[in-house]
């Protein structure tokens, strides 16, 4: 038996693999989300509002979670931000 091929409580593998070049299966569309109309994190508000300032532009201060992600994913894509 070798270390490749078990686990650690000895059970053999499968040879199954998790996650690949497929993408990332963890990201679901904001529309999806349980908690999407819950109102937007501190965190998401303070992003956001970088964002739109350096854009130039003006959002509303109570958007949901959902709605801040998309505009995140929107002016990140716009300013070539990734992070």
């Amino acid at each position: 038996m070798t270390e490749s091929n078990t686990h650690s409580d000895d059970r053999p593998t499968t040879g199954e693999t998790l996650g690949g070049p497929q993408g990332d299966s963890t990201r679901k569309d904001p529309e999806e989300w349980v908690t999407g109309d819950e109102p937007m994190t501190g965190a998401q508000r303070s992003y956001l509002d970088t964002l739109a300032r350096e854009a130039g532009e003006e959002l509303p201060g109570d958007l949901t979670k959902a709605e801040a992600s998309e505009h995140i994913d929107r002016l990140q894509a716009g300013n070539d931000r990734t992070s």
